[in-house]
């Protein structure tokens, strides 16, 4: 069945472009069936493939995933090594899948702090998924927004010093041209599971006019169903953009 046969016509006819989701709830499924967190990680991988999949069907031309926060290499060390491992894995395992739904892999943030079978795993799979030109899934790893944005005035800061720039020509434009994200479109639905209400370091400059859809479901059962109601709630939206 297609992804696009449950939604309203409404919603089919203003599909975002961009979707952002927070992934929130891993150890909070894996906690209330008993099970370790690593468990509530495993299981949200196949959620992962699930929403990558259905977005290219539906027509989302990019899907931003909050993968593994600057903040989340302060958990403990055995989950944060099993996570690069579920990584690691997943970017192997999941190259015939995404090349089949001509998928291409980017990825944002602080790549040089990955461990090296993880970024050279990275290479690999980018490689493999170059040539498509379907959906862009678009990885966030060890990112932060606020370091995002503290980086790229650093980089403006040293144009500006070496004469490159003029103080007076930096605008909204310019900042954007020096964020990880400069390649894309900022986005225009933000999805976080878990019911948790707030942002989270995420994209913040990024999402400033983006719709935001919380939603109870927990990461791991968060289906084409939920995705649906995402973008039917997105569809009911008025986007205004600060005017009238």
């Amino acid at each position: 069945m297609s992804a696009t046969a449950n939604l309203s016509p409404q919603a089919k006819a203003v599909v975002p472009t961009h979707v952002a989701v927070i992934m929130d709830g891993n150890g909070r499924w894996a906690k209330e069936r008993g099970l370790p967190r690593v468990e509530g990680h495993r299981n949200g991988v196949e959620s992962v493939r699930t929403i990558v999949r259905a977005s290219g069907e539906l027509g989302i031309k990019y899907l931003t995933l909050y993968a593994f926060s600057v903040e989340n290499w302060n958990r403990p060390k055995d989950e944060v090594d099993t996570l690069m491992k579920y990584l690691a894995r997943f970017l192997k395992n999941e190259i015939g899948e995404l090349n089949r739904n001509n998928v291409k892999l980017e990825v944002i943030g602080q790549i040089y702090r990955l461990p090296e079978f993880c970024q050279e795993q990275l290479k690999k799979t980018q490689a493999a998924l170059a040539k498509n030109n379907g959906l862009t899934l678009i990885l966030a790893l060890s990112y932060g927004g606020r370091t995002e944005i503290v980086e790229a005035v650093r980089e403006i800061a040293g144009k500006v010093k070496s004469g490159k720039l003029e103080a007076a020509e930096i605008n909204e434009r310019v900042v954007s041209e020096h964020l990880y994200t400069r390649h894309y479109p900022d986005p225009d639905l933000l999805i976080r599971t878990s019911g948790e209400m707030r942002v989270s370091n995420f994209l913040l400059w990024q999402i400033s006019y983006a719709e935001l859809v919380v939603t109870p479901t927990l990461w791991p059962d968060f289906r084409k169903p939920q995705l649906h109601e995402a973008l039917e709630e997105y569809a009911r939206r008025h986007r205004r953009f600060g005017a009238l």
